[in-house]
C-alpha cells in the first residue's frame, strides 16, 4: 500500500457548497485522474474508501457531492431530491462539470487524462457529462443505464462501461435496453455488464438506514463490479500498480 494524502474540498453546485473527498497518491507528479459519483444518498464513507483505494493505485481521485454535504438517509428526502435532478439534464451537468473543474484545477492531475466513474444518480452525471461532450478518457457507471435526450449520446468521446443487476427492478430490462439501443445508435464504444441475481446498489453494503424497495447488497457481485471498474480504468488510463479489492466491501460503509 502506497502513501496517500486526502483532504476535503468545497465548492459550489446547484446553489450548494459542496463538499467532496480528495485523495492524491504519493509523489508530486502530474497523474490521471478519476471523478467519482455517488448514490442518490449522496457521498458517504464507500466513495471515500474508493477514492483513497484508488490514489493508492496512482489516481489522483474526487469523491463529489449530490447534497451540499448532506447524506440523504430518508428515502423520502432522497427522492424527492433526486428525481426532480434526474429528470433534469442541465442540473446534472451543472453538478457533475463543477466537479471536473475541481479535480482539473488539482495541480496533481493530469487534465487531458481524467475519466468519470458514477454509482445511481452519481453514474447519471457521469453519462450527462459525456453527453454533454465533456473530455473525459472513460465513463463508467453502475445502476445507472439512463437515457439522455435525442441525439446527444453523439457528443461522448470515450469508452462506456455500465454495470447493471439482472433483478435491479429501478433500472429494469427495458431501460437497459433503451440506454444500450441509445448507445448503439450514437456510435458509442459501450459495454454492459449484468450481474447474474443482483438488486438495485448491489454493489454498496448495508446501510442502518430504510432504503428503497428493490435495494439490497450482493458481496461476491460488488467485488467483480468494483475489478470491472478497475480494469475499464486500467484499460482506458493505465497506471503500473495491481487492482485490489472493493474498498466498500467492509462492514458498516454509508453510515
Amino acid at each position: 500500500m502506497t502513501t496517500i494524502t486526502t483532504r476535503t474540498v468545497t465548492y459550489p453546485a446547484d446553489g450548494l457548497t459542496m463538499v467532496g473527498h480528495l485523495a492524491l497518491p504519493a509523489g508530486h507528479d502530474r497523474r490521471p485522474a478519476v471523478l467519482i459519483g455517488p448514490e442518490g444518498m449522496g457521498l458517504s464513507d464507500v466513495e471515500r474508501r474508493r477514492a483513497d483505494a484508488l490514489a493508492e493505485l496512482g489516481y489522483v481521485a474526487l469523491a463529489f457531492d449530490l447534497h451540499g454535504g448532506r447524506y440523504l438517509g430518508d428515502p423520502e428526502e432522497m427522492l424527492a431530491r433526486c428525481l426532480p435532478l434526474l429528470a433534469d439534464p442541465g442540473r446534472m451537468r451543472g453538478i457533475g462539470h463543477a466537479a471536473l473543474d475541481v479535480l482539473r484545477a488539482e495541480p496533481r492531475t493530469a487534465p487531458d487524462r481524467i475519466a468519470a466513474v458514477g454509482y445511481g444518480t452519481g453514474g447519471a452525471v457521469g453519462l450527462e457529462l459525456g453527453r454533454d461532450g465533456a473530455h473525459l478518457r472513460a465513463i463508467g457507471t453502475v445502476n445507472a443505464t439512463t437515457t439522455g435526450r435525442p441525439g446527444e449520446a453523439e457528443r461522448i468521446r470515450c469508452p462506456v462501461w455500465a454495470g447493471v443487476g439482472s433483478e435491479d427492478p429501478i433500472m429494469a430490462p427495458a431501460q437497459r435496453d433503451a440506454f444500450t439501443a441509445e448507445m448503439q445508435a450514437a456510435g458509442v464504444d459501450w459495454r454492459l455488464t449484468v450481474y447474474g441475481g443482483a438488486l438495485h446498489a448491489f454493489h454498496h453494503p448495508p446501510v442502518d438506514h430504510p432504503t428503497v424497495p428493490g435495494v439490497g447488497y450482493h458481496p461476491r457481485h460488488a467485488r467483480r463490479a468494483w475489478r470491472d471498474v478497475v480494469d475499464l480504468l486500467a484499460e482506458c488510463l493505465p497506471v503500473t500498480e495491481r487492482p485490489g479489492n472493493d474498498p466498500g466491501d467492509q462492514p458498516g460503509a454509508g453510515r
